[in-house]
């Protein structure tokens, strides 16, 4: 059965839970929306659930909706130096960090313009990390109705919270905050390393909605 999924930013458990046991095609023509995870991935710090935001730039209104394709980042804000000081503060002391660390830091230092372009190359390291394909099967055109399988598009959304009963792992500051649920999967790679591919195997698919 495929599932049609959006490429997001640096995508959750969930999202590569998906990926690593199923067909996926990606959906290629949607219009932009904000409060999603298009554009902000979260992750765990000191202080708990913590959500990094890529800001991008908004024509205003007179412009009607924009393709997600071509959303533009706002670089005028120094947010990968931003969000690349919070992951290493966050994660310098995990096990797998400095592994991955030299792989993952060009993607903060490049200029990106598109998001969705940042959005591949985010897709493509975590495939990459995780010894997994990405499939690069896409939609040809905005289905309003998938009719191949699961629509699960709706996981783009960051605002609702997903019945997922996800299994824990160790996290580095689960001492103060307990187990965070669906984080990036930045989180689980930094943690457990090579295993984080065998875990995203095992992870239950309740939240499909057949």
């Amino acid at each position: 059965m495929a599932i049609l999924l959006h490429p997001t930013c640096f995508p959750n458990i969930a999202t590569l839970t998906v990926l690593v046991q199923k067909e996926v095609i990606w959906e290629a023509h949607d219009n932009y929306q904000k409060q999603t995870f298009r554009n902000r991935y979260h992750i765990c710090t000191d202080q708990g659930l913590h959500k990094l935001t890529i800001p991008i730039r908004h024509l205003g209104n007179t412009h009607g909706r924009q393709l997600y394709q071509d959303v533009q980042i706002d670089n005028n804000y120094p947010w990968q130096k931003q969000h690349w000081r919070t992951l290493q503060t966050a994660y310098r002391t995990s096990p797998f960090f400095e592994y991955y660390e030299d792989e993952l830091a060009p993607l903060f230092e490049r200029h990106f313009t598109f998001l969705l372009d940042f959005n591949w190359e985010s897709l493509a390291f975590l495939c990459d990390a995780l010894q997994i394909a990405l499939n690069q099967k896409k939609t040809d055109s905005y289905l309003k109705t998938f009719n191949q399988g699961w629509d699960g598009r709706y996981l783009v959304n960051a605002k609702k919270d997903l019945n997922f009963t996800q299994q824990p792992y160790f996290q580095v500051f689960e001492h103060r905050h307990g187990f965070v649920k669906n984080t990036s999967v930045l989180d689980l790679l930094f943690t457990e390393g090579n295993a984080a591919t065998s875990y995203l195997k095992v992870q239950p698919l309740d939240f499909i909605k057949a």
